[in-house]
Formats: C-alpha cells, structure tokens, sequence
C-alpha cells in the first residue's frame, strides 16, 4: 500500500509496485486455490502503475475475470469487501462507500461494474433492487445472475445448509471454548513469545527470593499478587521492571479510523526519554505487542531483555518471564533500525529495509545459552 496506509481510507486507496514486484503478491492466491479455497475477497485499493484499470479490485474486471479467475483458475465465489455501492456509517460517523476510482459512478453503476467485473456477492450491502433494476433495463443479463446465483448455491449444498440448516445450541457450547481448545490456544500464546534479546541470561526468572519487588507497567498488579511478588510504585523501588507495550504507533480520529493503528513506527521522543530513565533505574524487561513491526533500537541496547508477542495476554507474558514456558517465536517481519530505512523501502518488495535491527525469521530461545551475545545485527 501507498506510504504504508489503509485503503479502507481515501488517503490509503492506491496500491503502488515500485519495485515491479506485482507477481510476489499472487503467490498466496496461487497456494489458495491450490489448496481448494473457494470463496476469494478482492481488497478495497486500486493497483497504481500497472496494465489493470486504476480501480477497486471489486470493480476491476481485469483483476477478477481476466487474472484471478481466467489466469489463476478460480472457479469459486469473489465477495466484495464491505460497503462499495451505499454510503453509511460505522460507529455513529459518517462513511463513504470506499469506491476507489468509480467515485463518481452512481450507486446503480457502481453495482453494475462490481457484477461485470466477475464478483458475485456484494459485501456488507443489502441492495437488491440494483440488481433488479439493472435486469429490468437490460445493462446486466440474467444469464449473468445466474452464474453467480449458481456458485453461491453450489456452496450452500456442499456445505450441508439445505439439509441441516439450523445450529445445535449443544454442539455449538460443546465446540466453542472447550477445554481442550482453550488450552491449545493458550499454548500458541507461549509459544509465539518471540525472544529478541536476553543480556547476560537474565532469563527465565527460576530463583528469585521471596522479597523481589517489581515495577510493572501494560498490565494488572493481580497478576503478580497471585505470584506472591510485590509490585513497587516506582521503578527506584523496585529490583526488576516488567513492561508491556504496544507497537508504535501514531493515533488517527474517529471511532473507527482510531482503531487503525498507522503512522511512525517509533515512540516519540518523549516516550523514548520516558521509557530510558526506567531503563536506567532497574533492570527491565518489554515485551511489546507487534500488530505491526516497530523501530526500536534505543530498546534493544537499554532493556535487559525483549520479546515480541503476538495477541498473547499477561498470563502468557508472565509464564515466559518465569519460565514456565519458553518462547519460541521467529518474527513475521524484519525490524527497521530508523524511520528513515522504513521510508526508503518499496511497498511491495519484501525484505529490503536497510541494516535492520532484527531480520525476519529470528528469534531466541533459553535452550540457546548464547543469548548473551544478543545484540543489534
């Protein structure tokens, strides 16, 4: 994406391939549909700079027709992603529909496009008498219709929803949060805990006394009462810190615009002095929740040790700390070392920051004693 931005959003509606580097993108539609998928939703941007019409994929008959079904054998289902034909609202604001490059179609042309474009079901609408309307006045064959008609039912059938379509309360009480689910997920959890640096084995905590007091930060002091360890209000007062941070990021407006978390990858300097003089104070260890990768050198070379986690909750963090579990994590992305690499980069090339941090696929483990050579690659 353009600058790293969100198209559900006008300013992150461009898909941009400065690297020429579009058939890298295909690859996971490619194991998809070699793997028997059968329902596929095109993204709300619009490729910029290449042979297709700069349109939404769901508009973009190139795209849908010509590549993903005619050149990538797709036989399945394309829905479109949600609200590209009415205007709304989400969350009590007002929402435009994201029709990127058809803005200024009208709703009923815009329903034709995503139609003639291969699409067969429009996404977060309830709409039908555009469809009606587009029959009734010969832009859009029934002929047409029914192929996508007939795609959905075929889905229906094989899914068993003619001959059993109601849910089992019991079963679904049986399924959902089970035992055994719960304790899969709760391992995941563990697991992905991704070890970036641990400095002289300060990890896993096995022998503390009973005295140890901790400054905590991110998470509740019950977490460490049922531990029978003592959380201290200031990091003065404290033999360890234990801190739990999100990403970076920069703060957007609006309910729902607010929940993209976008922007700088790096705290700002005030965090970054804030967070230093605790460095500075008490031995510390982070672990910060990567949705998205983070420039964090200056926590790298002052926290004692830091991992990246991945949705994991306190219980999970705590049972890293203390070596209940052990983490086992690599990371999904590479780790830049400035905000300047970060813009350097190309949108669509993988793996090009300059002189990261950390590269994609590392990660520490307790098993591997060298931990204490862990440092900034």
């Amino acid at each position: 994406m353009e600058n790293g931005e969100d198209s559900h959003f006008s300013y992150g509606k461009n898909q941009t391939y400065p690297g020429n580097n579009f058939e890298e993108h295909l690859k996971p539609f490619k194991a998809a549909i070699a793997a028997g998928a059968t329902e596929i939703m095109p993204y709300y941007s619009r490729p910029i700079g290449t042979d297709y019409d700069a349109v939404g994929f769901a508009f973009n008959k190139g795209i849908v027709t010509d590549l993903l079904r005619g050149e990538l054998g797709f036989e399945g289902i394309v829905l479109t992603d949600w609200g590209l034909i009415t205007d709304g609202s989400i969350r009590g604001e007002p929402f435009p529909a994201r029709a990127w490059g058809v803005e200024n179609l009208t709703e009923v042309e815009r329903a034709a496009r995503i139609i003639e474009a291969g699409c067969d079901q429009f996404g977060g609408e309830d709409r039908p008498e555009l469809v009606v309307q587009l029959v009734r006045e010969g832009i859009i064959s029934e002929k047409r219709i029914n192929i996508s008609v007939r795609r959905l039912l075929r889905e229906k059938f094989t899914l068993g929803l003619f001959e059993n379509p109601f849910v089992d309360p019991g079963a679904a009480g049986r399924i959902v949060g089970n035992d055994y689910f719960v304790r899969l997920g709760r391992e995941a959890q563990r697991k992905s805990y991704t070890l970036l640096s641990n400095k002289r084995n300060i990890l896993p905590f096995r022998q503390l006394n009973n005295g140890t007091k901790f400054y905590i930060e991110g998470f509740n002091t019950t977490f460490m009462d049922v531990r029978n360890y003592e959380v201290v209000d200031t990091p003065e007062q404290a033999d360890y810190a234990l801190l739990r941070y999100k990403a970076p990021y920069e703060p957007r407006p609006g309910q729902f615009e607010s929940a993209f978390h976008a922007g700088s990858l790096a705290f700002n300097e005030t965090e970054k002095a804030r967070q230093s003089k605790i460095y500075s104070t008490v031995p510390t260890i982070v672990d910060i929740a990567m949705d998205r990768p983070a420039v964090i050198p200056e926590v790298i070379k002052q926290a004692e040790a830091v991992f990246a986690s991945f949705g994991s909750d306190s219980q999970a963090f705590l049972d890293v700390v203390f070596g209940i579990s052990a983490p086992d994590g690599k990371l999904p992305f590479d780790l830049p070392r400035s905000m300047e690499a970060v813009e350097a980069q190309m949108e669509d090339v993988p793996f090009d920051t300059k002189s990261p941090v950390f590269k994609f696929g590392y990660g520490l483990n307790y098993a591997n004693r060298s931990a204490e050579n862990s440092k900034c690659s």
